[in-house]
């Protein structure tokens, strides 16, 4: 396949002038992730005053690949060193380039040595691309490196915040910041603390069990039988990374079909099974299925926890079977708003491009560029939500997943901020790649049938003067 033609080093272009803001605030932003160093742009642009925390030496967040791992294997210590990334070392993205990219900077191909330039590109290239996104935009000059915070909380007068941040890693007591800002925007990330299946015996089950969070490579699963909890994308790519080296590995999904239970297409270790039902002193895995293995390891790819254990909020905010609220359009908490605001919470997304939105949204909110609904309008809507998810019979731990619904969400930020709506490309480009992953999982990163809408992109993104 070849990618249409545009620079191969592309000098780009961004029409993004400073808005006039009639109030200029004072804002945190917790994290330098992709969310955060969104938030600081647009927070910025609105001509807002901003400073970044980050706890580790580099920005990227979860793409800051490390082979390290933590001591407890299952995340489950609170007293274990975390390791804040869970990026493993075969990863690559699972959406085109195309799609992920910021809309104010196009994840294109550099022809930079070194540089991936699939249009799936692994990990590094990712990182790769959020680095130059913050040096075009001179994001760097707004964060504080090492700074690890541990608490955010109201002022003594109640209408600012104080951030309490410390050197990472320990240090001294003299180091330890308090400040003060108008508002504070948390952008933590959600891939840090690990949710875990609850399985029938399994005190008595005498394997091993790790979580996704800790798996890097899947050399230390050579000659092993694996069961593998999940169906979500890390679980199907690591599946087939550990199958290269695993005796046997077989898949538990809630969601498996019947039709689709047993060895997976084209491999000779893979099975799909339903559920486990229970787990054994012998070492046996018993599935809801019916059948059957005695395993070596469990390795969970069940999930994360929403965690902000450094924010009190006095109950305004809490998180509760992984739903975070009460939170109206996931962002912003009624009882303080906009003062607080969350960017990054929804999952199953196209993230980035969604991150610009939310981020635009709290930037001009705070600037009072926008009108925010008041606290009764907010909390009414957020009541209707619920309502919605559990008529729906849709459990409160699935309050932030989004999936297809996201481009109406979007659109919806994107009016509100006084943006154009996602392109219709990107919604297209995102759906096609579903469908192909699905159909063809082995080979949907490497072909494809989406000629016409990478044509429309790039056309786009040339258009726009963004890449020229």
């Amino acid at each position: 396949m070849i990618i249409p033609n545009h620079n191969p080093t592309p000098k780009l272009h961004f029409p993004l002038p400073a808005m006039p803001s009639p109030i200029s605030r004072t804002v945190a932003v917790i994290g330098a992730g992709a969310a955060g160093i969104s938030a600081a742009l647009e927070l910025r642009r609105e001509g807002h005053r901003v400073v970044v925390y980050e706890q580790e030496d580099k920005l990227g967040g979860t793409w800051v690949y490390t082979p390290q791992t933590e001591a407890d294997p299952l995340g489950l210590d609170p007293t274990r060193d975390v390791v804040h990334s869970s990026v493993y070392a075969s990863l690559r993205t699972n959406l085109p380039r195309e799609v992920m990219g910021f809309r104010a900077y196009p994840f294109v191909a550099t022809g930079k040595p070194g540089r991936d330039p699939r249009r799936f590109p692994a990990h590094d290239e990712v990182l790769e691309y959020l680095r130059d996104f913050a040096e075009e935009f001179g994001v760097e000059e707004m964060v504080r490196y090492g700074r690890e915070v541990w608490h955010v909380g109201m002022a003594a007068d109640d209408r600012r915040w104080v951030v309490k941040s410390r050197r990472s890693g320990g240090g001294d007591d003299d180091d330890d910041d308090d400040e003060v800002y108008d508002a504070v925007v948390i952008c933590n990330g959600h891939y840090s603390e690990p949710r875990i299946a609850n399985l029938p015996g399994i005190d008595e089950w005498p394997g091993k069990q790790i979580h996704s969070h800790n798996y890097r490579i899947p050399d230390p699963f050579r000659d092993q039988v694996v069961v593998l909890i999940g169906s979500a994308a890390s679980a199907d790519d690591i599946s087939r990374d550990i199958a290269r080296f695993a005796k046997e590995v077989h898949v538990a999904s809630r969601s498996a079909e019947v039709d689709k239970i047993g060895k997976f297409p084209g491999h000779d270790n893979i099975w799909l099974h339903s559920m486990i039902e229970s787990v054994h002193r012998d070492g046996t895995v018993a599935f809801h299925d019916g059948d059957k293995t005695v395993a070596d390891v469990i390795l969970h790819c069940t999930g994360y926890k929403f965690y902000f254990p450094f924010l009190e909020t006095n109950k305004a905010v809490t998180v509760e079977d992984n739903r975070v609220g009460p939170l109206y359009q996931h962002v912003f908490p009624p009882a303080l708003a906009p003062w607080l605001s969350f960017v990054g919470l929804p999952w199953k997304v196209v993230p980035f491009p969604q991150f610009e939105l939310q981020s635009r949204w709290i930037a001009g909110v705070l600037s009072g560029r926008i009108t925010l609904e008041s606290n009764e309008e907010m909390s009414a809507d957020i009541e209707a939500f619920y309502s919605s998810l559990e008529a729906a019979g849709i459990p409160k731990r699935y309050t932030h997943q989004m999936g297809e619904s996201q481009f109406e969400y979007d659109d919806w930020l994107a009016a509100k901020s006084g943006s154009p709506p996602i392109e219709e490309w990107r919604k297209q480009m995102y759906l096609v790649t579903g469908r192909r992953k699905r159909s063809v999982p082995e080979t949907y990163r490497d072909q494809w049938e989406d000629d016409d809408l990478m044509a429309l992109a790039y056309q786009e993104f040339k258009l726009s003067k963004l890449c020229v």
